[in-house]
């Protein structure tokens, strides 16, 4: 059953600004959110998405939604470590075909501490279960990730 909205359906950890654009309020779930979704894509990454992907209002309410509900609760959950959930997050983009997340959950992973080896063998671990094609497109996925955070990292070292 999905996450009913608060209030007045607004973006659950955001309340809506009174008249005259007064700031929102910010709940704990939403500030713990941002704190995990930073440590899992890492900063410059978690800034970079924030100016380019959810810079205009519809994406902003998306993105506030997602660090609140999806961050601050889920991946804040106690029982497993973040480095578990970014692996189920990886299988579960494969098995599903979702390529754009699989880029997205691969940098968590990588950010976690799995390896590029580790994650290529759990990727070749699936061809039984959800077919080459899925898996081939995963591998080239992460072929193009790695390359993206190996050229990030260099960056850093100037």
């Amino acid at each position: 059953m999905p996450a009913r909205l608060p209030g007045d359906g607004h973006a659950l950890g955001c309340r809506r600004p009174r008249e005259g654009g007064t700031p929102m309020a910010v709940s704990k779930n939403y500030k713990k959110g941002s704190e995990i979704r930073g440590k899992l894509m890492g900063k410059a990454y978690a800034d970079k998405m924030s100016a380019t992907v959810y810079d205009d209002p519809m994406m902003k309410k998306f993105g506030d939604y997602a660090r609140e509900a999806v961050f601050g609760m889920l991946w804040a959950r106690p029982g497993l470590d973040l480095k578990t959930k970014a692996l189920i997050c990886v299988v579960s983009d494969t098995a599903q075909a979702r390529w754009p997340e699989l880029a997205i959950h691969l940098r968590f992973a990588r950010n976690t501490g799995w390896t590029e080896n580790e994650l290529s063998e759990a990727l070749m671990h699936m061809c039984g279960y959800v077919g080459l094609p899925a898996v081939r497109e995963a591998m080239l996925t992460a072929k193009e990730v790695f390359a993206e955070m190996k050229h990030e990292a260099k960056g850093k070292k100037k």
